[in-house]
């Protein structure tokens, strides 16, 4: 669903730059390192909830010391108007990792990660490519791994 950006000034983005940072640290640390109190940092991060800037608090993983040691985008072509039902159905799928509506010469990307290669394969084989509406399938594996967020 498309929303709307919400207005931002530059203590907000220092808040979220902190949080996405680290996010377990505390509100004292956060107003300490964006200059403002203690409160008015909980009133920021609580608005910013509120309005939905922060969706939630999670943890960067590495897949592979995870044990999760395939990974690959899967780019899949769409039947016409099928999008909203397939979304639900990938999100469904716990190796489904990310979805994405493109534009270009397909339709939907994801990141999958899967325990090994026939782990993936049976991912991509049995639950992607039997889905209503994909249409066609295409596969490029992960050698190296970088989160530019860790």
């Amino acid at each position: 669903m498309p929303s709307t950006p919400v207005p931002l000034d530059e203590t907000d983005r220092k808040i979220l730059e902190e949080l996405s940072r680290d996010a377990r640290q505390s509100v004292t640390a956060i107003a300490a390192a964006v200059h403002v109190s203690r409160a008015h940092a909980y009133a920021r991060i609580n608005r910013l909830r509120d309005e939905g800037v922060i969706l939630r608090f999670s943890t960067v993983i590495d897949p592979v010391r995870a044990g999760l040691q395939a990974s690959a985008y899967v780019t899949l072509k769409l039947q016409q108007n099928t999008w909203r039902e397939l979304c639900a159905q990938l999100q469904a799928i716990p190796a489904v990792h990310h979805i994405a509506l493109v534009g270009g010469n397909f339709d939907v990307m994801l990141l999958v990660r899967a325990v090994d290669t026939v782990h993936l394969r049976q991912v991509i084989f049995e639950h992607i490519q039997q889905l209503p509406g994909v249409v066609d399938t295409q596969t490029f594996l992960i050698f190296e791994d970088i989160d530019t967020r860790a």
